[in-house]
């Protein structure tokens, strides 16, 4: 019995504390941000990539351990989940996605709630997941902070990359049936309204050059106040062309940066949506036709990218087991219904690194970013591919084909 124990713990931890310089040789290598490259190399040194280039072009430097693979391409990037807060096991202790004792609770940070050992983390991590812009739910006004974290295991402030990254809010029916009040959209944008007019009294009063005005700290208004003065985005889940509007119409009053989430019905605003420079993290390609979302098309990501408006493509939150969409699966199945081959992997890696604001350190397969790579024995899209092995920082931290 000890001595299975051990193998087991030499299996699961070894790849996640060995860092060595490897060269990946690839058939193909899809670096996002150009061309694919054929017969390609790329070489991985103190958690960056060093080189990437065909085998002509690069040559691998003695004592680099190589590793073989079909395709390899950048690690893929979650651009809206609430894995690591919306747990596997679907019991109230593993739950933390959504509080509901009141309707805008800004305050509440990601940080403190994300749980980097859910099993959850790991499955998304197995299927290519390597960074995650994760946090708090949907179904609240304003239901708190979303952060931007690797999958990679470790404790909160080891995978953390950005502790703050927006404000998660909702507009339409999933928070009247969370709620007693609103219990109407009119309502809905009313409260939202008379919070942010709160907001900006509250910030008047602190830069009262009087001191004894200042106002005491209000852990509610200090959040607020970061999305006024444009330092976080807000993220605001809507599906209807109508709940769509009502966001930009807010974004307009309140002049801040606004990202459409889930944005079923945004083919039918195109211009609407580019006046105010919105962006879009779309619904899982899969979701299902109903409530605000029953005149969804799984064409959304073709029709937008051809009318020139980025999109991402998120996984989601799902309230049955298990809990979340496989990421890969989304975009091949955008790809089916018509998104372009190479934007359908752009969806998932440099589109929402460049709306995340880490696109220097992640999204494509460049010298000098991180080294978070995933390697397949096939076609990506292809359902009876595998993901074989996934590296974050220079690390292998999964290991599926043997």
């Amino acid at each position: 019995m000890k001595k299975t124990y051990k193998l087991f713990s030499c299996f699961l931890f070894a790849p996640f504390i060995i860092s060595a310089q490897t060269a990946i040789k690839a058939g193909t290598i899809y670096t996002v941000s150009g061309a694919a490259i054929k017969n390609g190399i790329v070489l991985v040194k103190d958690g960056k990539i060093e080189n990437v280039g065909t085998d002509r072009e690069v040559s691998i430097p003695k004592n680099y351990t190589i590793v073989e693979a079909k395709v390899v391409t950048p690690g893929f990037i979650d651009a809206r989940s609430v894995v690591g807060f919306s747990g596997a096991l679907n019991i109230p202790t593993d739950q933390d996605q959504l509080e509901k004792s009141s309707p805008i609770q800004p305050e509440l940070r990601a940080v403190d709630a994300y749980n980097p050992e859910d099993k959850l983390v790991k499955y998304v991590r197995d299927y290519g997941v390597t960074t995650m812009h994760t946090g708090h739910g949907v179904g609240a006004l304003v239901s708190g902070q979303t952060m931007i974290v690797k999958t990679k295991p470790g404790k909160v402030d080891d995978v953390t990359l950005v502790p703050m990254e927006m404000l998660a809010m909702t507009i339409g029916t999933a928070v009247q049936s969370n709620f007693q009040s609103p219990g109407t959209k009119a309502k809905q944008i009313a409260m939202i309204r008379a919070e942010l007019l709160k907001t900006q009294a509250y910030m008047q009063k602190q830069n009262d050059k009087d001191s004894s005005k200042h106002p005491a700290t209000d852990l509610k208004y200090e959040a607020l106040s970061k999305l006024l003065k444009g330092e976080v985005k807000a993220l605001i889940t809507v599906n209807s062309s109508n709940d769509i509007m009502n966001a930009i119409r807010l974004a307009k009053e309140f002049n801040f940066k606004l990202v459409i989430n889930g944005a079923a019905e945004a083919y039918k605003l195109i211009d609407e949506i580019k006046s105010v420079k919105a962006e879009v993290i779309l619904h899982a390609t899969m979701a299902r036709n109903g409530g605000d979302m029953v005149n969804m098309t799984r064409e959304s990501a073709a029709i937008l990218t051809a009318a020139g408006i980025p999109v991402s493509i998120e996984t989601g939150f799902e309230g049955y087991v298990p809990k979340t969409h496989v990421l890969i699966y989304e975009a091949a199945l955008a790809v089916a219904y018509g998104l372009p081959y190479d934007e359908g992997l752009k969806c998932i890696t440099l589109n929402p690194a460049k709306l995340l604001g880490i696109d220097k350190r992640v999204g494509s397969i460049e010298k000098g970013k991180d080294a978070d790579l995933v390697l397949f024995d096939g076609d990506p899209y292809e359902y009876l591919t595998n993901v074989c092995k996934v590296m974050i920082d220079g690390i292998w931290v999964s290991d599926n084909c043997k």
